[in-house]
């Protein structure tokens, strides 16, 4: 490795840094629209608009790559109807927001398995992310799909049949986020307090941040915050 690319895979160390890498578990559409005596999927539309803004405040503050949870492997066990709801705002949202991703200069990542969706959803997940190819600056990632479980349970079977010695670095090159830089912050709206499965290999040293701020609410200065917290913070990675 390249001390060039040593340094862009080296964790920021809060005390002021900025963090290279914050993932976002975005929770709390259902319970918005609830307060609002409003229907559920009305909570995920306010919630695609959050994306919105918060993907663009985060390019604004410096930070390279920014990856949400969009939908897990477990969301599949939801009803049917808001599973489809789900799936109409991914379209509307591809459909409604890719061009200013492009001219943002916005690189869209997928990390999960695409295999469970339709034709029509993959090729528009897929067009996207060639759309978006070509552009240099921060990245966007979008967890489709996705079970921290299940993306290790892959590098294990991956790395076993392939045979050999399985250290550290080859383990996670063979993870979704194998060219992703290190987790720096993880953040979860809504209060709740759990990982829920996601990017569990990846937050072995990131900060988590819980806030009680529902997802749809979530704006740039909550991102702004949740920065100047990561900033206070010292990291030290075991040692002293």
């Amino acid at each position: 490795m390249t001390s060039a690319h040593a340094e862009a895979a080296a964790p920021a160390n809060g005390a002021g840094g900025v963090p290279r890498h914050v993932a976002i578990i975005m929770d709390g559409n259902g319970r918005w629209a609830k307060k609002r005596l409003l229907p559920r999927v009305a909570g995920h539309r306010a919630g695609v608009e959050a994306v919105r803004k918060v993907t663009r405040a985060a390019r604004e503050m410096g930070i390279g790559t920014l990856t949400l949870y969009a939908f897990s492997s477990e969301n599949w066990r939801r009803p049917e109807e808001e599973i489809g709801d789900l799936m109409g705002l991914l379209k509307h949202f591809i459909g409604q927001h890719l061009d200013e991703l492009v001219t943002d200069g916005i690189h869209l990542r997928v990390i999960g398995d695409l295999t469970a969706f339709t034709p029509e959803i993959r090729a528009l997940v897929e067009d996207a992310i060639a759309r978006t190819a070509p552009n240099t600056g921060p990245q966007l990632v979008i967890a489709l799909n996705y079970g921290a479980q299940d993306e290790i349970l892959r590098a294990a079977r991956m790395l076993a049949a392939q045979g050999g010695e399985i250290d550290k670095a080859r383990f996670e090159g063979a993870l979704y986020t194998h060219d992703l830089p290190p987790l720096d912050l993880l953040i979860r709206t809504s209060g709740e307090k759990r990982l829920s499965n996601f990017l569990l290999w990846q937050a072995a040293y990131a900060e988590l941040l819980f806030v009680d701020t529902l997802w749809p609410d979530f704006g740039p200065a909550d991102l702004r915050a949740a920065l100047d917290e990561f900033a206070r913070r010292e990291r030290r990675y075991g040692g002293l």
